[in-house]
C-alpha cells in the first residue's frame, strides 16, 4: 500500500482535535486513507453519505446519528448533508474529545456558501491530492524544503529519462489510472470521472443551469492551464455572460478540477501584474482534455510548456502540504514582462523563483527573469532555480541553478 505523507498530519490532528476533515477531488483516496486510521481506533465505525439509508437516517435524526458510538467515526462525503455540519457543532460543544470524527469531502467546504456554518476552534482542515511523485517512488524527500536549504544544492545525476518523465505527467496522480496503461483503458477512465461529476456531484452542491457549457470549458481551460487567468477573454470566446462564468469557475475549483496560483507582491514599488494563473490540479486529466499522448508530445513540442508547469506545480503543492517550513507558492511578472514561473516564499521571507523549462538543455538567458528578481529583492533572494528535462544538477552563477524536474522528488 503507497505510504501518503498526509497520513502522520491527520494522525497528529486527531490527537487533540474533535474534527478533522480531509477534503479533496473524487477517487484521490481519501476513504483509503481515512479507512486506516480505524485500525487504530478500537470501536469506531465507518459510514458513507454515498449510501442513501444513511442520508435518510440524517434526515430524520440528525442529533441522535452523530451522538452514536464512543470511537471514532468517519464520515465519508460530507458534502452530500451539509446540514449536518450545524449539528455537528453543536454536538462537539456537548463533547469536545480530540478524534471524534474524520470527515472526508469531495467539495471544498470553504467555498460552498451551503457548507459555511462555522466550526472554527473544533476542526482542522487538510487537503489531499493525487499521488504525488514521491509518494509513487516510496521515498520521503521534500524537495521544496530542500530548496531552501543553505548552501549547494546536491549534485544529482537522474535515471529518470524524458520518456519517463513524459509517462508520469500523462499518468497524473489519481491512483487507479496510475495502474492503468496509456491508450483506451485510461482515456475511458478519464471520460467516466468526468460524467459522474458533471452529471451527479455537479447537479448535487449546485443549482446551475447549462451544465453542458462545463465540459467545453474545461477542454478550453485544458489549453491554457499555467497561463494568466482571463475572464473577459475566456467569456467572449465561449459565449458566456462573465457572471456565469464566475460561478463555473467557481464551482470546478470547489470540485477541485482546478485552482488558481495568485500572484506574489511586496512594497518593492514594482509595477506586477495582479492577475492570477489557473492550472487544473491534475496533469493527466489535463492531457486527456487536451487530447495529448506521448507521441502528440513528442510530434509537438509546444504542446508541452504548459502541461508541464501544470505538473510542477502540482508537485510542489503536493509538497507543500506537508512541508515542515510555511511555505507560500505564487507566480511572479511585472508590468515590463519580467517573470518567473513559480515563486515560494517562506514565512520569514525568504524567496526561492523556479522556471520552468520543457527543453533538455539549458542556456543563460534562461535565468534571465531569476536574475531580475535576484536584483529586486536582495538578500530576500535565496535561490533560483530553472528545472529541466536534462539530468545534471548544474551551477549557473550566484544562488543560480539549473536541476531536473525529477531533482524535486528524487533522492
Amino acid at each position: 500500500m503507497i505510504q501518503r505523507h498526509q497520513a502522520p498530519l491527520v494522525a497528529e490532528a486527531l490527537q487533540d482535535t474533535p474534527v478533522v476533515l480531509l477534503q479533496g477531488a473524487r477517487q484521490v483516496g481519501k476513504s483509503t486513507l481515512a479507512k486506516e486510521f480505524l485500525a487504530t481506533h478500537p470501536g469506531g465505525r465507518y459510514l458513507t453519505l454515498d449510501d442513501p439509508a444513511v442520508r435518510r437516517s440524517i434526515e430524520v435524526d440528525p442529533a441522535g446519528f452523530l451522538a452514536q458510538g464512543a470511537g471514532l467515526t468517519v464520515l465519508d462525503e460530507i458534502q452530500l448533508a451539509p446540514q449536518l455540519f450545524r449539528h455537528l457543532k453543536a454536538e462537539i460543544d456537548r463533547d469536545r474529545r480530540p478524534g471524534r470524527f474524520l470527515l472526508t469531502g469531495s467539495a471544498n467546504v470553504l467555498l460552498l456558501p451551503r457548507l459555511s456554518e462555522s466550526l472554527a476552534g473544533r476542526m482542522e482542515l487538510i487537503t489531499l491530492e493525487g499521488l504525488s511523485q514521491g509518494e509513487r517512488a516510496g521515498n520521503a524527500r521534500n524537495g521544496a524544503d530542500c530548496l531552501f536549504a543553505e548552501g549547494p544544492l546536491v549534485p544529482l545525476t537522474t535515471t529518470l529519462t524524458r520518456d519517463q518523465l513524459l509517462a508520469a505527467i500523462l499518468a497524473g496522480g489519481f491512483p487507479e489510472v496510475c495502474d492503468r496503461a496509456p491508450g483506451r483503458r485510461r482515456s475511458q477512465w478519464f471520460v467516466s470521472y468526468l460524467q459522474t461529476l458533471l452529471q451527479r456531484d455537479v447537479r448535487e452542491i449546485s443549482q446551475i443551469e447549462g451544465i453542458t457549457q462545463l465540459p467545453r470549458l474545461l477542454q478550453l481551460l485544458s489549453t491554457r492551464s499555467a497561463g494568466l487567468l482571463n475572464l473577459s477573454e475566456l467569456s467572449r470566446t465561449l459565449g458566456l455572460p462573465l457572471n456565469t462564468l464566475k460561478r463555473y469557475l467557481a464551482l470546478m475549483e470547489a470540485l477541485f478540477l482546478l485552482t488558481t496560483l495568485p500572484a506574489w507582491s511586496s512594497n518593492l514599488g514594482k509595477r506586477l501584474v495582479k492577475s492570477p494563473k489557473l492550472m487544473l490540479q491534475d496533469p493527466g486529466l489535463t492531457a486527456h482534455l487536451m487530447g495529448a499522448d506521448q507521441g502528440r508530445l513528442q510530434a509537438e513540442p509546444d504542446l508541452l510548456g504548459g502541461l508541464l508547469e501544470t505538473f510542477v506545480a502540482g508537485e510542489v503543492r503536493k509538497q507543500l502540504a506537508w512541508s515542515r517550513d510555511r511555505i507560500s507558492l505564487f507566480h511572479y511578472r511585472t508590468l515590463p514582462g519580467q517573470e518567473v514561473d513559480l515563486l515560494l516564499e517562506r514565512a520569514d521571507g525568504r524567496v526561492v523563483g523556479l522556471e520552468v523549462k520543457a527543453s533538455a538543455s539549458i542556456q543563460a538567458k534562461d535565468f534571465k527573469g531569476l536574475q531580475g528578481l535576484a536584483a529586486t529583492l536582495g538578500p530576500a533572494f535565496h535561490r533560483g532555480v530553472v528545472l529541466y528535462t536534462g539530468t545534471e544538477v548544474l551551477p549557473f552563477g550566484p544562488g543560480l541553478w539549473a536541476l531536473p524536474v525529477s531533482g524535486l522528488w528524487m533522492p
